[in-house]
């Protein structure tokens, strides 16, 4: 393998779904190969997430642009990095790291930072005629992920009186990634259907799920079960996700949560026994920040009753970090963890995460933000480390389907039936 060096980085300012800036990044090799790839933001985002660095200080795009960012790229970043073997992942990023020099990636900003390194694993793997889950995977990388379909949207995602943030469905039961799509689909639509009939909302949130207003949130739960009824499926081929991101309910150090849209107030003890009645009553396999970012013990209890029989997601709770995650290691605090490549800002401190989880048992489910681009990075991701699961959003939306139609496309190719790459 040559050194294939990076000769030039360069950044521009582009829109995510929500109409939010963001950057691109684009590498330039030495072999004439280019790398390019963009980032997402959230809406819903942990206090402990690698800095999103933002113009705050001019008018333009309500000081959500990103030109500082760009800036950062086009003439820091690039000539400390030119120079580096295209190849050499983990010299790129750490270089990166002694340039920007903070805790929380303030001084680059992880978009400006994180666009660069994925364009760098693109471009490396381009130049070796690879697709980037083979590059960053190796041989071993075959295993197709479980789609969590986002098909009920409410807290931050939706203007509605919802607030679990999200509804997902898991298609369990499916012989190909393929099938799940097609199931996820089918229910979906059911769904739609199911709500028109009701008089109820059919527009959507962020992440393309439905946003109707409801009698409760029990009552989306209910929606969903008999969507998947009516589409023709059982309740072992197809289960519930829920993500709560209850950290935006949490009210403060020892005084609970209160549910912001309908104004419930909870005690931990009570929203404990909220969690254990739903998954009694209901085929939910999964709960995504079923309590707050700095609630150790009662994530410690969750876990003790429900850990046995579900995924327990955390999300806000480890921020793709692995201090944070080896905190609720140590603790007993969920099973499962959310990856989300711009909560640490690197390619190589996501895969550092990710063989973390692994070694300790925690499931670990790569995950969009709510402000996407068309960017399929977590895609091949998702495959290059035979992830049980990925989150993309629901099956409605360019930005959202992007990332379902890439695995769709590499699913055809480790078949044997395409030899599409990228």
């Amino acid at each position: 393998m040559g050194k294939n060096q990076i000769v030039r980085v360069t950044a521009r300012e582009i829109l995510d779904s929500r109409g939010t800036p963001t950057v691109e990044a684009s590498v330039l090799l030495s072999d004439g190969t280019t790398g390019i790839a963009s980032v997402p933001s959230g809406a819903s985002t942990g206090r402990y997430e690698a800095h999103e660095l933002r113009d705050s200080g001019r008018q333009r795009y309500e000081g959500k642009g990103v030109l500082d960012a760009v800036y950062n790229v086009n003439k820091l970043i690039s000539p400390a990095i030119s120079g580096i073997s295209a190849y050499e992942q983990e010299e790129i990023d750490h270089t990166m790291l002694v340039l920007d020099g903070t805790e929380n990636k303030s001084k680059l900003g992880a978009n400006a930072m994180l666009a660069v390194s994925l364009a760098a694993a693109r471009a490396a793997a381009l130049s070796l005629g690879q697709p980037l889950y083979r590059y960053v995977g190796g041989s071993m990388a075959k295993r197709m992920p479980i789609p969590m379909m986002n098909i009920l949207n409410g807290g931050a995602h939706a203007a509605n009186n919802v607030d679990i943030q999200e509804f997902m469905i898991m298609p369990v039961g499916a012989a190909s990634f393929a099938e799940a799509m097609r199931m996820g689909s089918e229910i979906y639509k059911m769904l739609g259907k199911l709500l028109r009939v009701r008089g109820l909302a059919t527009t959507v949130g962020d992440e393309g799920g439905y946003a109707p207003d409801l009698g409760s949130d029990e009552d989306a739960i209910e929606l969903i079960c008999e969507a998947i009824q009516k589409a023709g499926y059982d309740f072992d081929t197809v289960k519930i996700a829920l993500d709560a991101a209850a950290s935006e309910w949490r009210k403060g150090e020892g005084e609970g949560y209160v549910l912001p849209k309908r104004g419930k107030q909870m005690a931990v003890e009570e929203l404990l026994a909220y969690w254990e009645r739903l998954v009694h009553r209901y085929p939910i396999a999964s709960i995504e920040d079923g309590f707050g970012e700095e609630d150790f013990d009662a994530w410690n209890a969750l876990t003790r009753s429900l850990g046995a029989k579900i995924m327990l997601v955390g999300d806000d709770l480890f921020v793709t970090n692995p201090t944070r995650l080896r905190m609720g290691i140590g603790c007993g605090a969920a099973n499962a963890i959310l990856i989300k490549p711009n909560q640490i800002g690197t390619l190589s401190e996501t895969m550092d995460v990710i063989r973390m989880a692994q070694r300790h048992h925690y499931r670990y489910i790569l995950s969009h933000r709510s402000g996407e681009t068309e960017d399929t990075t977590i895609a091949d991701l998702a495959l290059a480390t035979n992830a049980g699961y990925i989150k993309s959003g629901a099956p409605c939306r360019s930005e959202r389907v992007a990332k379902y139609n890439r695995l769709l496309k590499l699913e055809c190719c480790l078949s044997g039936f395409s030899d599409y790459g990228e």
